[in-house]
């Protein structure tokens, strides 16, 4: 059976799971990982295949694995990753999905999370960029400033977030800060290694990764 997105994204169970790892990383005071986080990868990381001249199969399977990829949270936080993967791999198996095609997708997810992350194959590479570039205020869930830790106080001051992707040229993430909010060492402090793995993603999918803070070019 050949998979497409909306198979993926119209099944129940996998909405429920998404929806239940969201509501585990609210208990636990992170930042939204709901519908809108997941749809945002999902799509990002298909756009980036198609853009780069990648397959119309390859951006579709980088597109569901950029859905299922935080399914993982419902177990734990921790290796959520490999989790998923081998939730994926379940969901995937039980629909008659072609073996090649479950073994890109478990791949992707399971080398997401920048603890244990590598680009793989393009899959792999494009939802990891799509995940790491989704840096934005709305995701900060905490509105009592008073309480914001470094997480909350770097996510809420990235007031404008653009992600641009050209052919034979580059990937570039481009952000506007609030510096009264954070300072761009905040900045770097907690997405430093997220940075660099979008660097080697990049490289993976034959550009450059280019980051852009408040006008000035900082990778």
């Amino acid at each position: 059976m050949k998979i497409t997105y909306q198979d993926i994204k119209n099944n129940q169970a996998v909405r429920t799971y998404i929806q239940k790892a969201d509501e585990s990383l609210t208990a636990l005071g992170y930042t939204e990982h709901s519908f809108a986080h997941v749809t945002k990868v999902a799509e990002l990381a298909s756009e980036i295949l198609l853009t780069l001249g990648y397959s119309e199969r390859e951006a579709e399977l980088a597109k569901i694995a950029g859905f299922l990829h935080d399914i993982g949270n419902v177990v734990n936080r921790i290796d959520h990753a490999q989790s998923g993967a081998v939730m994926a791999f379940r969901i995937l198996d039980n629909m008659g999905v072609d073996p090649e095609d479950i073994a890109t997708i478990v791949t992707a997810i399971g080398n997401h999370d920048e603890s244990t992350a590598f680009p793989v194959n393009a899959v792999a590479a494009a939802l990891i960029l799509a995940d790491k570039t989704d840096v934005r205020y709305t995701r900060v869930r905490n509105q009592d400033f008073s309480q914001f830790d470094i997480h909350d106080r770097v996510n809420y001051s990235v007031k404008e977030s653009e992600v641009e992707v050209v052919k034979d040229s580059h990937i570039k993430l481009e952000l506007t800060i609030e510096t009264q909010m954070c300072t761009v060492m905040d900045y770097f402090e907690i997405f430093l290694n997220r940075m660099l793995l979008c660097r080697k993603a990049a490289d993976k999918l034959g550009v450059p990764f280019i980051l852009i803070i408040n006008g000035q070019r900082i990778i």
